[in-house]
């Protein structure tokens, strides 16, 4: 229950940080200088390309847990 708790605790941490791509100025000042669509499209391709990868992480974290928990069980 603690680590879970823990790795909440760090999502959340982990989630409110800036990203580090920010600090590009010429990528910021051309996202910035398109249209509401095209703003509106930058950030979906954003989101298309984060959540696979947080979804595998997920399962990856899941899985290790779960196997973590089932050999323990089996050793006791």
């Amino acid at each position: 229950m603690t680590a879970r708790a823990a790795l909440l605790v760090l999502s959340f941490f982990l989630w409110a940080t800036p990203a580090f791509s920010q600090g590009c100025a010429m990528c910021r000042s051309s996202a910035a200088a398109t249209s509401k669509d095209g703003q509106k499209a930058i950030s979906k391709g954003v989101l298309v390309l984060v959540v696979p990868p947080i979804g595998f992480m997920t399962l990856g974290v899941g899985l290790a847990f779960r196997y973590g928990r089932k050999r323990d069980l089996e050793n006791c």
